[in-house]
């Protein structure tokens, strides 16, 4: 059964920076792409980054250059380092795992349950 775990979210204050950790299990990844969403409260689903599994990287504009995604094959694990926080960054992020990238949620076919991220001002 395939199953993805997120950790590391939590309460920060803007400016801080959180990592947050996503293990993929039940089969391997290496083919897949695996990626990041989040969702405030009210809001739809948004695309954050995504990890390609040809290595290249995918990002939404309003985090590019304050969010990283990387990827650790070995342990089927993606990981997203979240720098500069601002308060509307608090959401409930998700991991996700498609055969190809892209931004539209509908698009992805396995998710995580989420672990929330909290930004206060």
């Amino acid at each position: 059964q395939v199953q993805l775990v997120e950790s590391g979210g939590g309460l920060v204050q803007a400016g801080g920076s959180l990592r947050l950790s996503c293990v993929a299990s039940g089969r391997t990844f290496s083919n897949y792409a695996m990626g990041w969403f989040r969702q405030a409260p009210g809001k739809e689903r948004e695309f954050e980054a995504a990890y390609r599994w040809t290595g290249g990287t995918l990002y939404a504009d309003s985090v590019k250059g304050r969010f990283t995604i990387s990827r650790d094959y070995a342990k089927n694990t993606v990981y997203l380092q979240m720098n500069s926080l601002k308060p509307e960054d608090t959401a409930v992020y998700y991991c996700a795992v498609n055969a190809a990238a892209a931004t539209m949620a509908e698009a992805w076919k396995t998710w995580g349950r989420g672990t929330q991220v909290t930004v206060s001002s």
